[in-house]
């Protein structure tokens, strides 16, 4: 399970990853759990972008917190 800080971690890297440290301790378990990936850029920079498992984890949550919203009983009527 990942924390709240993970979480907003791989929604920055799928919206401004340019402001995420790609090798920093922030994304290391994004990494190990190959929600990420680095690309090392022909400047020397490393780049952190999402994988496609990375892209589903955020496609499931927010599928997820969309339903969450719906009032209970449109909640129980989609369920069936």
């Amino acid at each position: 399970m990942l924390s709240p800080h993970e979480i907003s971690t791989l929604l920055l890297i799928q919206r401004s990853p340019y402001q995420v440290e790609a090798l920093g301790d922030e994304t290391a378990r994004l990494r190990h759990e190959r929600l990420v990936e680095v690309e090392l850029l022909a400047s020397g920079h490393a780049f952190a972008r999402l994988t496609s498992s990375g892209l589903e984890m955020l496609r499931r949550l927010d599928a997820f917190s969309k339903r969450q919203a719906l009032p209970r009983d449109e909640r129980s009527e989609r369920r069936a």
